[in-house]
């Protein structure tokens, strides 16, 4: 499958000018550079419940306080 699908993007490629080629390339090499990054979830799970319940209370209200609000005169 993933022959067919390289064919049929160098059978694009090769008649598109030069310019798109090129961005072309550039595109696939950012996808090549965009590898998924970080900790699988299954090894974070050593921390679940590491944060006191009060804590978390106090995150909350902070997140209710700062983020639910619309300055309307921010910009």
């Amino acid at each position: 499958m993933a022959s067919a699908i390289v064919s049929e993007v160098v059978r694009h490629m090769e008649v598109l000018p030069l310019t798109l080629q090129e961005q072309v390339l550039n595109f696939v090499r950012g996808l090549d550079s965009a590898q998924l990054r970080g900790t699988p979830g299954k090894h974070l799970l050593q921390f679940a419940g590491s944060i006191p319940s009060k804590d978390l209370k106090v995150m909350d209200e902070a997140i209710k306080q700062g983020c639910e609000q619309v300055d309307l005169n921010e910009w």
